[in-house]
């Protein structure tokens, strides 16, 4: 599961995914419940345009009494989008984003301690990370909280990702239920933002481990 990743600045998010207005984000570390930028389609345009937010890491659903929960939903499990309460809306009303990051991090546990990596492009090109996002509304004080979260995929078998993480000893090896973000490829972006629910099932993926350039932190 990923909880802490490196945002880009705005305009270097805006160049990549070619947004053409300036959103005041300064670009950060980012961790769960503090604020980030995402890409979704834009709410004031019926084209396929793009526009960027500033939200929580940590999406807040519809049933929320407050934008600071004592659970996380910093990170979604892909097999379960339509049925966890948390995510299903999002999921059902096509509510997908995209997550810009230089670099995001994991643990691996391989010498039975906690030690940090970081997972950079190989080709040097930014993270555009799947994810859902959702617009939660105070009903007393009217405060209005875009919040957002990260896709992940079982990794299993995947040669990188299988060594990240605390093994589970009540998991046999081969099903300790590893995890991995979903990147999105450029290419692929207006499938994910636009298509339907089908076409956005279809880029539900594991990047092969050639696409990381990743090392310890």
């Amino acid at each position: 599961m990923c909880t802490r990743y490196v945002s880009p600045e705005a305009a270097a998010i805006e160049r990549a995914w070619h947004i053409g207005r300036h959103t005041p984000w300064r670009g950060a570390e980012v961790f769960p419940q503090k604020q980030g930028a995402f890409i979704r389609a834009a709410r004031d345009s019926s084209e396929a345009d793009r526009e960027l937010v500033v939200g929580q890491f940590g999406l807040v659903p519809w049933f929320a009494k407050t934008p600071k929960l004592t659970y996380s939903t910093c990170n979604a499990r892909s097999e379960e989008l339509a049925q966890k309460a948390t995510f299903k809306d999002p999921w059902k009303y096509g509510k997908r984003c995209i997550v810009p990051a230089e670099s995001f991090f994991e643990p691996c546990w391989e010498t039975g301690k906690n030690v940090w990596w970081r997972f950079r492009r190989a080709d040097g090109e930014l993270w555009g990370l799947a994810g859902l996002w959702n617009t939660w509304t105070d009903k007393e004080t009217g405060e209005v909280v875009e919040s957002y979260t990260m896709l992940t995929l079982n990794a299993d078998h995947h040669p990188l990702f299988n060594r990240m993480h605390r093994p589970d000893p009540k998991r046999p090896p081969n099903m300790q239920d590893k995890r991995s973000v979903v990147p999105v490829q450029f290419e692929d972006v207006d499938q994910w933002l636009h298509g339907t629910q089908e076409e956005a099932k279809a880029l539900i993926r594991l990047m092969p481990a050639e696409g990381f350039d990743a090392g310890r932190a």
